[in-house]
C-alpha cells in the first residue's frame, strides 16, 4: 500500500509521478523501495486519469 500511498501523495501535490519520484518519496518516509514494484506501478497508472 505504500507505493500507492506514495504516488497519490505526489499527485495531490502536483508533482508527476514518475520511478524517481515515487521512490524518493518512498525513501523519505523510511520505506525501503523495491524498483520492480515501482516500475510496474508507474506503467500501470501511465495511461490512467487519477
Amino acid at each position: 500500500m505504500e507505493y500507492m500511498y506514495a504516488a497519490m501523495l505526489l499527485h495531490s501535490a502536483g508533482k508527476e509521478i514518475s520511478e524517481d519520484a515515487v521512490t524518493n518519496t518512498l525513501t523519505a518516509a523510511g520505506v525501503s523501495a523495491d524498483s520492480s514494484r515501482v516500475k510496474a506501478l508507474c506503467a500501470a497508472l501511465a495511461d490512467v486519469d487519477i
